[in-house]
């Protein structure tokens, strides 16, 4: 199993679950203060909502590819032997998951990441003080 994941960071949260139920036919598979997301079938998709501020417009927050192992998480080495930067967290708590991931930034700066949820996590990440705080990657090069 894999599935391409679409965050997306929304001023309106509850109206954004509204919408998005409506639009895939689904309700989210989890829901936390701040955070939703869709586990859809069809399209293979993992759609994540993040609640930003109330006065902005909805923006991607990142893209990442869902992989169903740790060996298809480190099996990207290929990504660097093709000469690009990578960022490695592992057992990392980001988006209420335990995680394996490695991180990319495509030409834009737009930031990607391979990834496979291990377990629930009871919180959305580690300390924003901590260097694999959730999304850190963001700020990195």
């Amino acid at each position: 199993m894999s599935r391409i994941q679409l965050a997306l960071r929304v001023a309106d949260l509850e109206g954004s679950i509204t919408f998005y139920s409506r639009l895939f036919g689904t309700e989210p598979a989890k829901r936390r203060p701040g955070y939703a997301n869709f586990a859809i079938a069809e399209p293979p998709l993992k759609l994540v909502l993040i609640e930003g501020e109330s006065d902005q417009d909805t923006r991607l927050d990142h893209l990442g590819i869902e992989v169903a192992s740790t060996d298809e998480v480190t099996a990207t080495t290929r990504l660097r032997e093709a000469g690009l930067a990578t960022f490695e967290e592992n057992h990392t708590s980001c988006c209420y998951a335990l995680q394996d991931k490695v991180w990319v930034h495509g030409p834009g700066r737009e930031p990607w990441e391979v990834y496979v949820v291990k377990a629930d996590a009871d919180t959305p990440a580690k300390p924003a003080d901590t260097p694999a705080a959730c999304c850190a990657h963001r700020s990195r090069p």
